[in-house]
């Protein structure tokens, strides 16, 4: 029997959300976090939760984790975007060179915004690497302390090979102040992130700056470090579209109230259509909340040692997680015609909500189903 997981407002403090959001609108405006949610942010370390322990993170286990920024999403959507994937970067502390992560962390306010993207090569030097590059939608980038990148290693201007004849790709940690932001988020929602790009143009980085992601290539042997990235990856997103579904259900209630003491227009049958769609709009995102956090709670007390306990505790991660994604999708989608012009007018957080999930729900990561 699957248990029933706790709506996402029992993992926050009610004095968090009233300060997140109510700077909300304030934060699409500046197309950045404000100061107040980010004084939050540094006090309760969230750039932070995925920092290995021994540079000042709080590792916090992957069952915690996913709870919480389903919980950062559902109080808003950029502060929990952001967290998500600038936490996420700090999982990178993991694979990173022991003496440059040390640097790295040191900083209180250490924030790694970056892409996944493979758009940069990496020059092979005597002592590093010469990196030149652009990379788009860098969640985080107005206050980021050192940007994360892919690049194709190169040797002569030439790109160096692997053994089935693709390019090398590794990934590097860059200071700030290396890279030059590029204004570039023009989308409906998810403004509050600032998920712009970034440019790189002949900047000298050490050796030690360069990390690998694969748990072979840990230099923290603890559980987080060795759980898959792509996992790790597929929750983390899923639950950042879990808490916004579940934000902009919340939103329906009091409209849904106010439309069925107000409106003359409604029949019986219109009203009993109303009220029961949001019943069962509601159930369905609990039961895929529920079958989540199971497979997520499973895969995590397990250790993954061979390909057939892979297949059994990670591809239900897989699954559930694009299950969860379209779910909320399709949680918003059949509700959002009930609400009237106030869920269309982009003054209202329940619009500002609709627009956020559908941004959101555009990363590519969930759009398929696992093979």
């Amino acid at each position: 029997m699957i248990n029933t997981v706790p709506h996402p407002s029992s993992f926050l403090q009610p004095e968090w959300v009233k300060t997140i959001r109510q700077d909300a609108f304030a934060a699409e405006q500046a197309g950045m976090l404000q100061p107040q949610q980010l004084e939050l942010v540094y006090e309760e370390q969230w750039f932070k939760l995925l920092v290995p322990k021994i540079y000042g993170g709080l590792e916090m286990p992957l069952p915690e984790l996913i709870r919480l920024e389903e919980a950062l999403s559902w109080a808003d959507g950029s502060l929990g975007w952001v967290i998500t994937l600038c936490a996420g970067a700090g999982w990178f502390g993991g694979f990173i060179n022991p003496e440059a992560a040390r640097q790295i962390f040191a900083d209180p306010k250490v924030c790694l915004a970056g892409s996944g993207a493979s758009t940069g090569t990496a020059q092979q030097l005597a002592n590093g690497y010469n990196i030149n590059g652009h990379w788009r939608y860098a969640s985080g980038v107005r206050h980021a302390t050192h940007f994360t990148a892919n690049c194709i290693i190169q040797q002569n201007q030439a790109d160096v090979l692997g053994d089935d004849g693709s390019p090398v790709i590794s990934s590097f940690v860059i200071d700030h102040h290396q890279a030059a932001q590029v204004p570039a988020w023009k989308y409906i929602g998810m403004m509050g992130t600032g998920s712009h790009a970034f440019t790189i143009t002949d900047a000298s980085v050490p050796a030690n700056r360069s990390f690998t992601i694969d748990a072979s290539s840990a230099v923290i042997d603890t559980l987080l470090y060795r759980y898959p990235f792509l996992q790790l990856a597929e929750a983390t997103l899923a639950a950042n579209l879990s808490g916004m579904s579940q934000h902009f259900i919340d939103l329906c209630g009091p409209v849904f109230e106010q439309k069925l003491k107000e409106s003359e227009r409604l029949t019986e049958k219109d009203r009993t259509v109303l009220m029961e769609t949001y019943a069962s709009i509601a159930a369905q995102l609990q039961t895929a909340r529920d079958a989540f956090y199971q497979a997520v709670d499973a895969s995590w007390t397990a250790e993954i040692e061979d390909e057939k306990t892979a297949a059994t505790l990670l591809y239900p991660v897989s699954t559930t997680s694009r299950q969860l994604a379209r779910v909320a999708r399709e949680s918003v989608d059949k509700l959002y015609p009930y609400c009237g012009l106030r869920a269309a007018a982009p003054d209202t957080e329940i619009n500002q909500v609709w627009r956020d999930l559908h941004t959101a729900s555009q990363h590519a990561l969930l759009t398929f189903e696992a093979s």
